[in-house]
């Protein structure tokens, strides 16, 4: 009996880690989720905030994308913020954000003060699109990296869902349903913030900031001691290796990376996604025939909920069908929807069937190739010395071309129609669809140092 007895232990103790580890990967994708939320969430909360504070055009532009220019703050920082105090004191800097944003949000009576509560929560947002799926790639075993990984990517989709959910909930409670709309989010940021007090510091900066008894212990929670070990032993070396410095990124090999990841960054937000990610709800009840504020919002639940699914199929074919077939299909479909988008608005009040239809389709070519696709795509096509420094390069140009996309959609409607608007994000897909053909590699089944000779032969 105890022969059986410590024949069991092995696996109890595996299992226990798994579990554990599970739980500090959901606390740290609980970032993801405001993520998601906070990005989203002010697509229904716009028509009443425009209504209530007689925005303009371009005040409108400024409430959408002020939020976006704190994500370019905070992803600037993030990295270099992270190596200096650690991925969990940073995690819980950016859950402070989110609840302080999230208050700050709804209780403004001028335009200055939401957007800079708005901006806010993009330095919250920044902060946590680079850390929490680091933090979890640094925390995890191997075995299982993969998949815990991308549940932040599915937290992000969760949180967008369950923006538009709040937003059709609450949008029958008058006038001032804006402000609960962004309070909601003081529940999941108090959650957040108490839960990270209950997680440990990632191993990774652990070691590299000579704590290497602190960094066994964290091990062993998540591993075997075998396998703590041995993993001790690979981040050791990996962080031997890290002595890349911003003039390799510059070298002819890596140059070319570093432009092929900074044109898919910029891409991804200008083939013109996030014109429904923002401003769908206005762009139903103002561009569709006999939409209320709820039918509209409601319009938008459906389109989120297409998103939600998607990503999840993303998840499964990712790794079966490759990066780059994913990436080309992903943009002609996207372009493809946007042109019919564009003759759609031809109509003076097309049948919102039809729109939502075309939107459903866009949310779902995207969640499923350009959305996930290039993320993967930068965190595979650069060697470890010089990774970290060449995705907060690709991060920021990514953030900043969705700020500009978001702060020029309206005027850009306005000054060619929003079929023409349409049309050249239509354009912005063609163009993806022959960079990613033509220049992208594919980085499917391929081991990082493959990908390196790869960019040194040319």
């Amino acid at each position: 009996m105890e022969a059986l007895t410590q024949a069991n232990a092995p696996a109890k103790t595996a299992r226990r880690s798994t579990v554990y580890v599970y739980m500090v990967s959901l606390v740290a994708a609980t970032s993801g989720l405001l993520f998601g939320f906070d990005i989203a969430v002010i697509n229904g909360a716009l028509l009443f905030l425009k209504q209530q504070f007689g925005l303009t055009e371009a005040q409108t532009e400024i409430a959408a994308s002020s939020l976006l220019a704190g994500c370019v703050a905070g992803a600037s920082v993030a990295g270099w913020l992270s190596d200096r105090y650690g991925r969990r004191l940073m995690l819980i800097l950016s859950a402070v954000l989110f609840g302080l944003s999230a208050i700050g949000a709804a209780l403004p009576n001028r335009l200055d003060e939401f957007a800079a509560a708005r901006f806010a929560g993009g330095l919250a947002i920044g902060v946590a699109s680079l850390l929490a799926p680091l933090y979890i790639a640094e925390v995890a075993p191997a075995r299982i990296r993969g998949r815990l990984v991308s549940l932040n990517q599915m937290a992000i989709v969760s949180g967008i869902l369950l923006a538009y959910l709040v937003n059709w909930g609450l949008s029958t409670q008058g006038q001032d349903s804006w402000r609960w709309m962004f309070a909601a989010a003081v529940l999941p940021s108090a959650f957040f913030l108490v839960a990270l007090f209950f997680v440990p510091e990632s191993p990774r900066w652990l070691v590299k900031m000579n704590r290497r008894g602190e960094a066994m212990a964290v091990l062993r929670r998540v591993n075997s001691v075998s396998d703590a070990d041995a993993e001790l032993r690979r981040i050791e070396e990996t962080i031997a290796e890290e002595s890349g410095t911003l003039g390799q990124l510059l070298e002819p090999g890596m140059r070319r990376a570093l432009v092929i990841a900074v044109v898919l960054a910029v891409l991804q937000q200008v083939t013109g996604i996030n014109t429904v990610l923002f401003y769908g709800a206005l762009i139903f009840k103002e561009r569709v025939a006999g939409q209320t504020e709820t039918a509209a919002i409601g319009a938008n639940v459906v389109v989120g909920l297409i998103n939600f699914l998607s990503t999840i199929i993303a998840l499964w074919v990712i790794d079966k069908a490759g990066r780059k077939p994913l990436l080309i299909i992903s943009a002609a479909i996207l372009g493809s929807c946007e042109i019919a988008l564009g003759l759609a608005f031809l109509q003076p009040a097309p049948p919102a069937v039809l729109i939502l239809t075309i939107m459903g389709v866009c949310g779902a070519s995207f969640a499923v190739g350009l959305g996930p696709g290039v993320w993967v795509v930068l965190s595979e096509i650069f060697p470890t010395r010089i990774r970290g420094r060449a995705m907060s390069i690709a991060t920021v140009s990514l953030w900043v071309a969705c700020v500009v996309l978001t702060f020029t959609f309206l005027t850009l409607a306005r000054t060619i129609t929003i079929s023409g608007a349409f049309w050249v994000y239509a354009a912005m897909c063609a163009v993806t669809v022959v960079f990613v053909w033509r220049v992208t590699p594919e980085t499917k089944g391929r081991t990082l140092e493959e990908i390196e000779r790869l960019w040194k032969r040319g």
